[in-house]
């Protein structure tokens, strides 16, 4: 289905660096960037531009408009999110989206991951020590900063400071402006390593997916749908919340299967059992 094909990735931020290679093994496509698109139309960190959508919504259009620059029916676009983690609010968290979409049949393929990995932080300061404190903190210089004034004006806005003289130097003509100064960690993908790992992360869900072919049509991303509980306890053998079975779907031809077991074992451990621990 991909074999062979071109496959634009849509970024200006580098992130061929660490897709290309994953999608070119797993898929057999040749992938490519457009210098003319631009993904900071559709939103930026830093507030410039407002989001258009949702992370899902502003992946799907992102990947439209950049099949309008080339003759290519593969795209891949992304967007990432950073904030409290959906289920420990009180840590910071980078949920990637990728979208592979396919304009030749029409289908698209979006995959999510989320990470606690993250050095995703910012602070107002005052004094130069609390700004090179954060900047260790936040694995400068490896992962650049972002400085403004308190007040939010965009013309104080400098982006991808990734040395000491640098970063000293705009936070003192901030400061002679007799504000705080907003130090921001800079999550534009070709700045961070850390996120680039989480990218990477995601790159490898969506081959995985996509290499999962349906065993009657051969469609891609033969993947689980639902996980049925009732695995049973191992001392009372009643079922438990654990994963008796995992259910797989194809969204082409609508083929099922269950599979059993999925993590190996029989048994449920009692400590997870709401009749043995209640």
């Amino acid at each position: 289905m991909f074999a062979g094909r071109r496959l634009l990735i849509a970024t200006k931020h580098q992130k061929e660096e660490i897709f290309a290679p994953l999608l070119e093994k797993a898929l057999g496509v040749s992938c490519f960037t457009d210098p003319e698109f631009d993904s900071d139309s559709f939103g930026t960190f830093t507030g410039e531009v407002e989001r258009p959508g949702d992370a899902e919504q502003t992946a799907r259009l992102k990947a439209k408009a950049a099949l309008h620059l080339t003759a290519a029916s593969l795209v891949l676009a992304s967007e990432g999110s950073f904030g409290p983690h959906p289920q420990y609010p009180f840590l910071p968290a980078d949920e990637e989206i990728l979208l592979l979409y396919d304009a030749e049949n029409q289908v698209d393929f979006l995959v999510r991951e989320t990470s606690l990995e993250t050095n995703f932080s910012f602070a107002d300061v005052l004094y130069e020590e609390d700004l090179l404190a954060f900047a260790k903190d936040a694995l400068f210089p490896d992962h650049a900063l972002i400085l403004r004034g308190s007040s939010g004006n965009l013309e104080d806005l400098v982006k991808g400071i990734s040395d000491e003289a640098t970063l000293r130097k705009v936070f003192k003509q901030i400061r002679k402006k007799g504000e705080l100064v907003r130090v921001e960690t800079d999550m534009r993908a070709m700045f961070n390593p850390t996120r680039r790992k989480v990218l990477a992360m995601a790159a490898e869900q969506l081959c995985s997916r996509l290499c999962a072919l349906c065993p009657r049509c051969g469609f891609p991303d033969f993947s689980v749908t639902r996980i049925l509980p009732g695995l049973p306890c191992s001392s009372c053998l009643l079922p438990t919340h654990g994963a008796l079975a995992y259910g797989y779907y194809c969204k082409a031809c609508g083929f099922e299967k269950e599979e059993f077991y999925p993590l190996g074992k029989c048994h449920e451990d009692p400590g997870a059992c709401t009749i043995c621990n209640p």
